[in-house]
């Protein structure tokens, strides 16, 4: 949804959004969850691979491509059964080669594990470590975690809502907002 809601936020803003892995596998190493929750964050390693390697060998918007592809299968589409085949499927989506599909399978300690972990390490330097997915951040200075939203903001509104965290990162004070969910998941 954030990454949505940005996309749109520079429809009407001047900014390029540039997106990163952020894990919530490698968030949750070694923490007691749910069950269900723990099975689902064990099964998110191999995208988080695929989309790393991408980004390392394609470039960023070849990722950005990858990354709506895969979220417009798996969140949108309900893909959710095979990870693996829609993975691939999103590889076909955004054009890239299917051979990608090779960092996929887990291998601790390889250059896209450890890319991965970096990555994932970068966005926790910059926020801290009680926080989840997503960041943003606006360059130099302060991250944040969030904005969740549901549904995404479009046009004005979606510009509206950068101009306010933007004003909020330059408060070198500010450290959250929140509010309880009254809702499920809108991805209209």
């Amino acid at each position: 949804m954030t990454s949505r809601w940005l996309l749109h936020a520079a429809e009407v803003r001047e900014i390029a959004p540039r997106f990163r892995v952020m894990s919530l596998a490698v968030l949750n190493e070694g923490r007691d969850l749910d069950p269900d929750y723990r099975r689902s964050t064990d099964q998110s390693w191999g995208a988080a691979r695929l989309a790393i390697h991408i980004a390392r060998t394609e470039g960023d918007e070849a990722f950005a491509r990858w990354y709506t592809a895969w979220g417009e299968r798996y969140h949108v589409g309900g893909q959710k059964e095979d990870r693996r085949a829609t993975a691939v499927a999103a590889l076909e989506d955004a054009g890239l080669p299917a051979g990608l599909i090779d960092a996929y399978d887990p291998a601790d300690g390889d250059d896209t594990d450890r890319a991965l972990r970096a990555s994932h390490q970068d966005a926790i330097d910059m926020v801290g470590d009680d926080v989840g997915t997503p960041v943003i951040s606006f360059g130099e200075g302060t991250a944040y975690f969030g904005p969740v939203v549901s549904p995404a903001p479009k046009g004005e509104e979606a510009g509206r809502l950068l101009d306010g965290l933007r004003a909020l990162a330059s408060v070198q004070g500010f450290y959250e907002l929140k509010r309880s969910r009254t809702g499920g998941i809108d991805l209209s």
